[in-house]
C-alpha cells in the first residue's frame, strides 16, 4: 500500500538557458509553468512543497510552502532534492522539476510500485533517464550532503551510488519534455494549442 507521499517541485535553479530569467515563472498557456506541473502532481501526493531560491513572494501566490536550498550556492537540483528531503513530514518525497508541464498523472504510483525494495526510483522512458523525476526516502539524506560537501554535482551518479531503481515508462517520452528555453515554450504552444 502507497503511503504518504510529499511533492516537491524543484525551482531553485538559475535557469541560465532561460536567459537568467526564472525558468517556473515563464507563462504557458497563460499561466506559470510551475503551476502547471502543481496541477499536474497536487492529486498524486498529501502534500507539496516548492523549492525556490529567488523570487519567493511569486511563488508564494501559490499557497504552497516554499523552501530554499539548505546547501546554499545554486549547486543544482541535488540541493533541491536535498532541501526537500530535509523538510518533508513524510519519510517519501517524489521530486519533479518545474519544467515538465504535461508529467504523467500516474508519475507517483508506478514509480512507487516500480522500486521494489530500493529507497529511491526515477524515472526511465524509451529514450533516457530523467533522474530528476524521483522518489527518494529521507533516509538517503546524509548520504546525499556527503556526496555534496564532496563537491560532487552529478545527480545520475549518485542515483547510481545509492541503487536506485530506474522504472520504465513506456510510450510515454512526450510527457517528460522539459522546456528549457524561452524558445522551447513558444515551441509548445504552437504545438499544443488545447489545455494540457
Amino acid at each position: 500500500m502507497q503511503p504518504n507521499i510529499t511533492g516537491v517541485i524543484l525551482a531553485g535553479g538559475r535557469s541560465s538557458r532561460m536567459g537568467g530569467n526564472d525558468k517556473g515563472l515563464i507563462h504557458l498557456h497563460g499561466k506559470p509553468l510551475f503551476q502547471h506541473v502543481i496541477d499536474r502532481l497536487r492529486p498524486q501526493v498529501d502534500e507539496i512543497l516548492i523549492n525556490a531560491n529567488r523570487n519567493q513572494a511569486y511563488y508564494q501566490k501559490s499557497g504552497i510552502p516554499i523552501i530554499n536550498d539548505v546547501i546554499t550556492g545554486f549547486v543544482g537540483p541535488l540541493a533541491g532534492i536535498h532541501a526537500g528531503l530535509s523538510y518533508s513530514a513524510t519519510e517519501w518525497v517524489v521530486f519533479a522539476p518545474c519544467d515538465v508541464p504535461t508529467l504523467p498523472t500516474n508519475l507517483v504510483s508506478h514509480l512507487w510500485q516500480g522500486k521494489r525494495q530500493a529507497l529511491a526510483a526515477y524515472v526511465q522512458d524509451s529514450e533516457r533517464a530523467h533522474p530528476t523525476l524521483a522518489l527518494m526516502h529521507i533516509s538517503l539524506k546524509p548520504l546525499l550532503a556527503e556526496y555534496l560537501a564532496k563537491g560532487d554535482r552529478k545527480l545520475m551518479i549518485f542515483m547510481e551510488n545509492i541503487n536506485a531503481q530506474s522504472v520504465m515508462f513506456s510510450g510515454q517520452a512526450s510527457q517528460f519534455s522539459n522546456l528549457n528555453t524561452p524558445a522551447d515554450c513558444q515551441l509548445w504552444e504552437k504545438d499544443n494549442r488545447g489545455p494540457l
